[in-house]
This record gives structure tokens, sequence and C-alpha cells, in this order.
């Protein structure tokens, strides 16, 4: 029995190497991959002249993400004209090699009569659109067919692009819901606030979901709290100040959200204590974040103050 395992084995490992064939070689350093690079320093500088230079007659770029079967790609002619936007309209516009990555020039010996290379890159993509102010910061992938005369055939190129989306959105202007200055989820944090000041907490944590989740603004921001923890914290803050009263700072706004049908109330407050270590009174403002579910409850609050008054001597 032995012996036929091993057997076995020994055909096994003979049938993984069988599978490994070479179909070319991999560069590290190629003057196609120099080409590439020169090519898109000069796409940076905005230098249409000296992109054509390294372009073959019948370039050809794709979107390497398009869903669209029949797409028939750029020529040389529209990818040069459609500089003229990258260089309008981007500021501080950047491309440069990802950290860990470095290009690859690839030489396949299979179906490669013409000798051509294909060169692919990891890239970072920088920059800010002029008139929205939308950041670009994000990786492509790109991958580059290099002729015999080491001009570039082909360019296909891989990124997001929901960026280029909030561009083309951020053109005009456009209504993403309503803004309420009464409603009841206003209530809701009104009553929520002062039942809390009249340490009614049982009213005061009936607001929230089960589920709410909870930020300090003077925490990391990936620290949060559930329901439970806050209860905690609140008895904590209670041990060492003295509650006087809340009092609200003009007005609240109830955002209804068209986009994701989010909805949340943003709210001002003056929060007046006595430090019970000495005595001291102090006005602490705070800028309140909830967010609500549909039917009513707070599912999650966000707290902005300053620690530093808390502390004050």
């Amino acid at each position: 029995m032995k012996r036929i395992s091993t057997i076995v084995l020994f055909l096994l490992c003979g049938m993984t190497y069988a599978q490994k064939k070479a179909n070319g070689t991999v560069y590290l350093e190629h003057p196609a991959i120099a080409t590439v690079e020169a090519m898109i320093k000069a796409f940076v500088s905005g230098d249409t002249n000296k992109v054509g230079s390294y372009l073959a007659d019948d370039f050809k770029v794709y979107n390497g993400v398009s869903i669209n079967p029949n797409d028939k790609g750029r020529d040389k002619k529209q990818f040069l004209e459609g500089m003229k936007w990258w260089k309008e309209e981007i500021a501080y516009l950047s491309f440069s090699t990802s950290e860990g990555a470095y290009p690859d020039a690839i030489e396949y010996k299979k179906d490669n009569k013409d000798d051509e290379v294909w060169v692919q890159t990891w890239e970072d993509l920088k920059g800010m659109h002029k008139k929205s102010g939308v950041k670009l910061n994000m990786p492509v992938h790109r991958l580059f067919l290099v002729n015999k005369d080491n001009k570039i055939k082909t360019m296909l190129n891989y990124m997001n692009q929901s960026v280029f989306d909030e561009l083309n959105d951020s053109d005009s202007n456009r209504a993403n819901g309503t803004i309420y200055n009464h409603h009841e989820n206003i209530n809701t944090v009104r009553k929520m606030i002062h039942s809390f000041e009249n340490k009614d907490f049982a009213t005061c944590y009936s607001f929230y979901d089960e589920k709410c989740s909870f930020h300090d603004s003077n925490e990391a921001s990936d620290k949060n709290y559930t329901l439970a923890q806050q209860k905690e914290n609140d008895k904590k803050l209670l041990v060492d100040f003295e509650l006087v009263g809340v009092d609200q700072v003009g007005y609240p706004d109830y955002l209804h959200y068209e986009m994701g049908d989010s909805k949340c109330v943003l709210s001002w407050w003056n929060y007046r204590f006595i430090r019970k270590s000495d005595k001291k009174s102090l006005l602490i403002p705070a800028f309140y974040i909830h967010d609500f579910d549909d039917k009513g409850k707070i599912i999650r609050e966000v707290i902005y103050y300053s620690q530093k008054l808390m502390e004050a001597k």
C-alpha cells in the first residue's frame, strides 16, 4: 500500500511539472517601458505633440472596465484631443508608480509574429477638478501594447469610474432632498436632550435604537460606542460634573436626503456644568448629528465638543 501511494505521489508531481510551459520573457527594464513612461510624463505636462510622437498611427485606447461589447475605443486623434480636458480641467495632475509596484514588459512567444511587447503598469492617479474641487486619488492599472517600432499601439485603462460621474454631476446645481426646521425627528432630539437634562434617563434612552452607535469627536475616528457603553459614559460624566442645564442654540435642522434616503438632525446646544472637583462653572458648546431610521429611532449619534474646555483650569 505504501509503495502504491509513493508511485501515485510521484505521478502527481510529474503531472504538475508537465503543466508548466514558458511563453516568453518578463523584463524589468525594456525600451518599451521607457516609451510608456516618457508618454505618461508628456501626458501630465499636457504636451500633445510629444505624446503623439510615442503613439502608433493605428493607436487605440479602451476603457478596460466598459461593459459595452461594441466598444470600438478611441483613435489617436481622439485621444490627443481628449488631453485638452485633462490639461484645462484637472489641477495638480500626477501619475506615480504605486508603492511596492513596478512596470513589467512582457514579450510573448506564442502568436506574436509582429514582435509586439505588452507593458503593464500600476499607478496612483492624483489631481483636483478645478471647477468642482472633486479630488482624484485612485489606483490605476494600465496595459500598453508596443509595436516593433517602439510605438504604443494599444492602451487599456482600468480605473474607478465613479469619481468621473461625480465630476459630471457637479457640473450643475442639483437639489438632494429637503431641509426642515420643524419635524418630528427634531422633536425627538429635543425630548431626548431635555429628558437627559432632567435626569430622566429611561425616557432619554428610549429614543435610541438598541443597535445605535455613538461617536465622540475627541476619540479616534474609528472609535464607536454601543448604547450600553454610552450609558456608562454618561454615568461617569455625571460623577465628575453636575449638569446645571442644557440650552438650545439657534434651531435644529432636519435633513432628508434624496440620495440614499438618509435622515439626520443637526442641532447646537450649550451645556452648563459645575465641575465637582473645584466647583468651577463651565459652558460647553456642543454640536450633534443624529441619524434616524424609518421608525423615528436614532441609529447613530455623533457629538462635537472641546475636551479642553471640560479640563480648563
